[in-house]
């Protein structure tokens, strides 16, 4: 597992409802290295997600250019970028988007089939996943058995069973409690410090936002400023 660095080079980004223009990001510049755990804050609306959706090719800039790792995604089309997001980028939201009939397990084994893999690699992919969240015991058991916090961590599984370049979390803790959201928080340290993958993490909670190492503020399309703090040291994978 390893990560792949992000770059954005003078992004625009506008959206038109009817005839009105409505301008999200405007020229912005961001550089993230490989193996970065990078939070994102700011007001609702400042355009934190469309630089999520960006980054993880779930839409296409207006204007300016956004590579990650090697692809340049500005230049793919919609097929193509389907098919590398699949590949590449893990993403995890504040509602799990588990299906209900499925087992934890096989939740998370759905991204691997769209891929050519032999059944037995899919099982050992699943197995690896929800071992490192530290849900194997859990495998065999449907959402409704499962706490919030259980539900999250297999949305992770589901995220990194492809060992993907880079994690996109859009607020991953907003419907947990405190000591949950600590868990999912350590188990994120996790995957950057012990896996090296590249996390851009959203959040309005200051308390997660100290998990990064970088905390970059988002206002009306413009980065407005950037905090650093020293890495914070892994703690045992969570359990439970």
């Amino acid at each position: 597992m390893s990560g792949a660095d992000i770059e954005l080079r003078k992004v625009h980004k506008v959206y038109y409802k009817d005839r009105l223009e409505i301008p999200v990001l405007e020229g912005l510049d961001l550089d993230i290295a490989a193996g970065e755990f990078v939070v994102l804050m700011g007001p609702s609306g400042s355009g934190k997600s469309t630089l999520l959706h960006l980054i993880g090719a779930l839409d296409s800039p207006t204007a300016g250019s956004v590579r990650v790792g090697d692809a340049r995604l500005e230049t793919m089309s919609e097929r193509q970028r389907t098919a590398w997001r699949s590949r590449h980028v893990g993403f995890i939201f504040q509602m799990y988007h588990l299906v209900p009939v499925l087992t934890a397990a096989q939740n998370v084994e759905l991204p691997l089939l769209l891929f050519k893999m032999s059944a037995s690699d899919r099982r050992e992919r699943v197995k690896t996943a929800l071992d490192i969240v530290g849900l194997a015991e859990r495998a065999d058991h449907r959402p409704n058995q499962l706490s919030g916090g259980q539900e999250q961590r297999v949305a992770i599984a589901r995220a990194i069973v492809t060992d993907p370049d880079a994690i996109l979390a859009d607020e991953p803790t907003g419907d947990l409690d405190a000591k949950t959201s600590t868990e999912i928080l350590e188990l994120l340290n996790l995957l950057n410090a012990e896996f090296g993958k590249t996390i851009l993490m959203v959040t309005h909670d200051p308390r997660a936002a100290s998990y990064g190492r970088r905390t970059l503020h988002l206002d009306k399309g413009v980065l407005s400023r950037e905090e650093t703090r020293a890495v914070r040291p892994p703690a045992a994978a969570a359990s439970g």
